[in-house]
Order: structure tokens, then sequence, then C-alpha cells
């Protein structure tokens, strides 16, 4: 019996053992080592409308049914531009936005992106037929419920939001810009 008890205590012990090892050995396998924790990044500046803050992201379609996405444009200066065909303003800067496009979007590393209010009495026919009286060749979406418009605090048509390449608003105007007064406002974004 005494031999009983003793190989029942080795076996315990054994078994013991082996399960503590096992346990370590999972314990490796599983472990992160410090060169692979995460580590915490300073997010800076929050999102909003504010001048160093990161501009609201969305994704809008152009009329042909692509997608743009704002955030995809980082590295790029951004004119970001809300304007309906409606908008005699609007349709005063569209010639100046196209001008400028065509002059000095590779020069100044510039995207410009026309946020169209189609919610807003359009028809898309008519933005089509506007695009083509303009010969406008810059990205143009169509905001076809009142999100995007929500999200920039919109008030005034044509808005433009001037943002930096690291996706950072710097300046918000409101009402037409010429092509002078684009080429400066870009000029001064990083």
């Amino acid at each position: 019996m005494k031999k009983n008890i003793g190989i029942v205590i080795i076996l315990v012990l054994v078994v013991t053992m082996l399960s503590t090892y096992i346990k370590k050995e999972l314990d490796k396998s599983t472990a992160i080592s410090s060169e692979e924790l995460g580590t915490e990044i300073e997010l800076g500046e929050e999102i909003g409308l504010e001048k160093g803050q990161f501009a609201p992201d969305f994704t809008l379609y152009n009329i042909q049914g692509e997608p743009v996405t704002l955030s995809d444009l980082r590295g790029k200066k951004v004119v970001l531009n809300f304007w309906a065909t409606w908008c005699p303003p609007c349709e005063a800067e569209m010639p100046h936005m196209q001008k400028y496009y065509e002059k000095y979007r590779e020069t100044d590393n510039v995207e410009i992106v026309g946020v169209n209010v189609t919610y807003h009495r359009e028809k898309i026919e008519r933005v089509e037929q506007f695009l083509k009286s303009y010969d406008i060749t810059f990205p143009i979406v169509l905001e076809l419920e009142e999100t995007v418009s929500r999200q920039y605090e919109l008030l005034t048509l044509p808005s433009t939001f001037m943002i930096d390449a690291e996706g950072k608003i710097q300046k918000t105007i409101v009402g037409p810009l010429d092509l002078d007064t684009l080429r400066e406002n870009v000029t001064q974004l990083n």
C-alpha cells in the first residue's frame, strides 16, 4: 500500500511538472516580444473643421460612379470646393478653378475636388451639362444626400476648404475664388 501511495505521489509530481512545462511552452509560443509590442502613437489634432484639424473623411462618387475618398489624397494639397449649378458665384468661379487646375496642379502638387450638392434641386444631367460647358477636368463628386455638407457645416455656396498635404484644414473660404486667389492660398499650404 505504501508502494502504491509512493507511485501515486510520483505520478502527481510528474503530471504537475509536465503541465507546468506545457503551460510555460504555450505561454512562450503566444508571447509577443518587446520589439513586436504595439506602441502608442500620438494622434495630434482631432478631426474637425478648425485650422490644424484633420479634415473629416468621406467617400462620394463621381458622375461615372467611381468612388473618390478624401483621405486617399493625402500627400497632395487639396482644394475641397462645395458648389451647385444654380449658384451664380459658383458658376463664376468654375472657370478659374479649371484654369488653376490646368496650369498648377502638378507644380503645386494639388488636387481640386468639387462636391456638387446634388441634394439641393440638382439633376445629374444638369451637372453633366454644366461640366461640359466649362470643360471641367478636375474631379467632381455628387452629394446625393446631405451628409458631407452637414459634416462640413456648410451655410453658403461656394465654400472652399484648403487642406494641406497631411490632410489638415488650413483655411475655409466662403464665396468665389479667382485664379490668383486660388494660387495664393494653395502655395501657403505645406
